[in-house]
């Protein structure tokens, strides 16, 4: 429960406030007792003071007569003892009416005795099981000499019991704030707890396979948002995972379509007697071409995992840039005329070198040619023009084929993304093409209309010579 959030809260946040409740109300406690006990010990010092102005000047002889005749008029009796104490230091008369007690300790007269220069003492404890404050005042006549002593004794029982009153009610506030902070606190960490136990419920889901594992948002707030983000997360994630299924079933397609073929002419091949030149010739033609598409989808393939791992490796050279591209057209030109669909380039007399790797830049052009032959109709026609400025060369590929519908365009430089699942191949390919252009410091755009056709820019930053 300590790792947990509600944990860390009733230690961090609850356990602070508990510590500050308790300190105020220990301070506020010690305040209260000392402002009542200041306050009492105030109002016997002005009785002392009093009593010392008007009994001062007697004599030994008139001390006690004079305070006797002050303590049977005492008005405080109710609430305060007073005590005549003769120069011998036995108490005379007492404001109860008993008979003095002069085996009680008085350690306030005693102390005034020791301080000869002040004459007067102070005490607070317990006396016959009761609580009581004391002050007692020496009282010297004309001639410095001590005549007497005055002293005043209170219950400090009846301001105890209003302090404890006053403490039990400081307590009783401070557990009503520690208990509503308690309660809307377990809200506050209840409302984080629970949609936190949720959230990760759906997330070992998620983990485990099921996309379609959604969050309900209960709050606009970061944990809303949170839940948006995982239900998007698991969007995407099925996504992903229907595009991978579709990736793997269309390889293995890719793959076995070649297989096939390989392997019936490898068997008609050896069926029966050596078979006639032109068979062994065909065959042989449909085996090498093949072979070489199975070798261009497991390179294709290599590449992508290239591009994952981030192993991806381009050797930069000065090259030309036309001299790739025309290696490209050369090797589909053939493709395109027995398709019936038309190709056509009207190369340029010169555009300034690059920085690249040659074999990953004729890749790029190979892609994408073989993208817009693929989806072109027969008798269409593919177009490669080439321009240049001061700093880039765009090298332009249009055809008037089937097109990309505008809720695909954003998504066909995606890996595993297919826009018309009824063509061949891996739906990698732009994925590749698409890295490979960032690695050279260049982009691939991608213009397209439904039914009109697609153009796909290239664009390829100059060399640039400094000077010396």
């Amino acid at each position: 429960m300590r790792r947990g959030i509600t944990g860390r809260w009733l230690v961090n946040t609850f356990g602070v406030i508990l510590a500050i409740v308790v300190f105020l109300v220990v301070v506020l406690s010690l305040f209260m007792k000392g402002y009542y006990y200041n306050g009492i010990h105030q109002t016997l010092n002005g009785r002392v003071d009093e009593l010392s102005n008007v009994i001062g000047n007697y004599s030994k002889e008139y001390f006690d007569v004079g305070a006797r005749g002050y303590v049977e008029n005492f008005s405080d009796k109710e609430s305060m003892e007073m005590m005549i104490i003769n120069w011998e230091g036995k108490i005379v008369i007492t404001s109860t009416g008993f008979p003095p007690d002069n085996t009680v300790d008085m350690p306030d007269y005693k102390i005034a005795i020791n301080k000869k220069s002040e004459g007067y003492g102070f005490w607070q404890g317990i006396q016959n099981d009761e609580h009581i404050m004391a002050v007692t005042k020496i009282i010297y006549d004309t001639a410095g000499d001590s005549v007497g002593a005055i002293r005043y004794c209170v219950s400090l029982e009846p301001a105890d019991r209003q302090i404890f009153v006053m403490i039990m009610f400081m307590i009783l506030v401070g557990m009503s704030i520690l208990f509503f902070v308690l309660l809307s606190g377990a809200y506050f960490v209840r409302s984080i707890v629970r949609p936190i136990q949720e959230i990760n419920d759906v997330s070992k889901r998620i983990a485990q396979g099921d996309f379609e594992a959604r969050l309900e948002r209960r709050n606009n707030d970061e944990i809303g948002e949170l839940c948006d983000s995982i239900n998007y997360m698991a969007q995407e994630l099925g996504v992903s995972e229907k595009l991978k299924n579709d990736f793997i079933s269309s390889v293995s397609h890719e793959l076995r379509t070649p297989l096939t073929a390989i392997k019936g002419w490898a068997e008609t091949m050896k069926m029966g007697d050596t078979p006639d030149f032109r068979t062994f010739e065909k065959g042989m033609s449909v085996i090498i071409r093949e072979s070489e598409r199975l070798t261009g989808i497991v390179e294709e393939l290599l590449d992508f995992s290239r591009i994952q791992s981030g192993r991806m490796v381009i050797n930069m050279e000065r090259i030309d840039l036309l001299a790739e591209l025309d290696d490209a057209i050369y090797m589909l030109r053939e493709r395109a005329l027995n398709e019936g669909k038309h190709l056509i380039y009207d190369e340029p007399e010169f555009v300034p070198p690059v920085q690249g790797d040659k074999n990953r830049i004729r890749q790029v052009f190979i892609n994408v040619i073989d993208n817009a032959l693929k989806y072109t109709p027969e008798s269409g026609v593919i177009g490669i023009e080439v321009k240049s400025d001061d700093d880039n060369i765009q090298i332009i590929i249009s055809d008037n084929g089937c097109g990309i519908p505008a809720e695909h365009l954003p998504k066909v430089r995606d890996k595993f993304y297919k826009a018309n699942q009824t063509q061949r191949g891996s739906g990698i390919g732009l994925a590749v093409v698409d890295e490979i252009m960032n690695l050279h410091n260049g982009s691939l755009d991608i213009e397209s209309t439904e039914n009109v056709g697609t153009t796909v820019i290239l664009t390829f930053p100059i060399e640039k010579i400094e000077d010396n």
